[in-house]
């Protein structure tokens, strides 16, 4: 919005969710706050992976920011705010429904409101179908069951992802096909929002390392110039985002560089950046613990309670209390209170001091390399001090079990704990007592990612299965990440 750009993007059983982010010049991006202080069902208070916030839009109306999500299992929510800072409404379900997901609104040039969006094969049955619905004008209801624009099952299986625009006449949706790491964005184009539309390929891999370059948007500056920015799965690093000089011709965009004049390109790695004023901003990755709240760049698995922690019991440091275990396996992948954050870089070093604990026997508490596979370096009670772990767990997704790769005993209970994370989600653990000489412990780990996300970072207490539902504390005097965060 004028010289202001903001994103949202998917953030399914993680909470806060769905984080908002500016920029001004469309490559360095602040996280400036969520619109999703907490998941609104009950079902969200118990982890639920790759479930919750897929694919949301923001759009800019009548004085009001809007963002529209899909919950597959649940249907169609709307939240509104002045400041995309926040406060941000209450998400307010505008439909009740199974298997939508990927919504887009779109107001027309006579006020009538619009919404398209795709459908899972997992709940509905079925995918491939883009469908146009007509809202009241305000945005809050749904007018109709809707249309298909689209079917993509011959040429684009799997479409999804629908961004609805109007050019010069032209009505375009921006849709991303073929899957999230084999795809190709799509556009459709057509005279009438209701279709029929015509299709072309603008964006794919072609000979460069970019898999699925899709599943984004068309940005336009105050210059008028265009810019598509889009994802690339990297799985444990996530979703990356990538930025491409797109540009018109004959009424089709297309995005990236185009050696071949087909009309569909492909990414740029290197390109002059925008013509925009430079602007400095870095999402946080360290933490000292020193304010009233968490950093924005922390998550939970699942609705947070004010039980799991406290920023005021020792003042400076983050108290995590050691929450019961959800099921007897051992396993965290069902652990709710893990506060974790995505990977900041490709290579980066996270270290963790905790101060000390009291724990109950069986608890544990320390740092966390989290996904379907998931390793974890903690401390635990033990008569000569503490007793150190690293427990590694692969499949946990499917029940996999955690088993300890090596142990030691520490005359202390306040240790640094550090991960080394390398090209390709290489992880080396290691310990320190002085927070300097730093003591290598078991092999190397290689990250995973997790349902629909790539693999966090993060601090966790936990208690066992059926103990005491209070388990006692750890207290972390901060955690510092080198290399990755300037």
């Amino acid at each position: 919005m004028g010289e202001d750009f903001y994103l949202v993007s998917s953030s399914f059983n993680h909470v806060p969710g769905l984080p908002v982010l500016h920029s001004r010049d469309l490559l360095h991006w602040e996280l400036i706050g969520h619109a999703l202080p907490r998941l609104p069902a009950p079902l969200y208070d118990r982890v639920q992976h790759g479930r919750g916030v897929w694919a949301p839009s923001i759009r800019h109306h009548t004085g009001e920011f809007r963002i529209y999500y899909c919950d597959p299992d649940l249907g169609l929510f709307l939240v509104k705010s002045k400041d995309p800072a926040g406060p941000w409404s209450p998400p307010l379900l505008v439909r009740e429904a199974k298997g939508w997901i990927d919504p887009c609104p779109f107001w027309d040039d006579d006020g009538r409101a619009w919404l398209v969006h795709a459908w899972a094969k997992s709940r509905a049955g079925f995918n491939s179908i883009l469908t146009l619905h007509e809202m009241s004008p305000d945005g809050i209801r749904i007018l109709d069951e809707g249309v298909t624009v689209f079917d993509g099952h011959a040429h684009h299986p799997t479409i999804e992802g629908p961004k609805l625009y109007k050019r010069e006449g032209w009505y375009y949706i921006f849709a991303p096909a073929g899957g999230v790491k084999p795809g190709w964005q799509t556009v459709l184009r057509s005279r009438s929002i209701q279709g029929p539309y015509e299709d072309r390929i603008v964006l794919a891999q072609g000979g460069t390392p970019v898999n699925g370059p899709h599943q984004g948007g068309w940005i336009e500056t105050p210059a008028g110039d265009s810019w598509f920015i889009h994802f690339q799965d990297r799985g444990a690093y996530g979703r990356i985002l990538h930025l491409q000089p797109m540009r018109w011709q004959e009424g089709w965009p297309v995005a990236g560089n185009d050696p071949d004049g087909d009309g569909t390109g492909e990414p740029v790695l290197v390109h002059p950046a925008p013509a925009l004023p430079p602007f400095a901003a870095v999402i946080p990755a360290s933490d000292e613990f020193s304010g009233p709240a968490l950093g924005l760049q922390w998550q939970w698995q699942a609705n947070s309670d004010s039980a799991w922690y406290s920023l005021s019991e020792a003042p400076g440091q983050l108290r995590l209390y050691a929450v019961q275990a959800p099921d007897t396996t051992g396993s965290l992948w069902l652990q709710p209170n893990l506060l974790a954050q995505k990977f900041p870089a490709d290579s980066f070093t996270a270290t963790a001091v905790m101060k000390g604990f009291s724990l109950q026997p069986g608890a544990r508490a320390g740092l966390v390399i989290f996904g379907t596979d998931y390793a974890c370096l903690t401390l635990g009670a033990h008569q000569e001090g503490s007793l150190l772990r690293l427990s590694i767990c692969r499949a946990a997704d499917s029940g996999g079990e955690e088993r300890v790769e090596e142990e030691a005993v520490l005359p202390s209970t306040s240790v640094s704990l550090r991960v080394q994370v390398s090209s390709g989600g290489r992880c080396a653990f290691s310990y320190s007592m002085d927070d300097h000489r730093f003591i290598p412990i078991g092999g190397l780990f290689t990250a995973a990612a997790g349902k629909w996300v790539g693999a966090k970072v993060g601090l966790f207490a936990a208690g066992t299965a059926g103990g005491q539902h209070a388990c006692g504390y750890a207290d972390f005097d901060r955690i510092h990440f080198t290399g990755g965060e300037q």
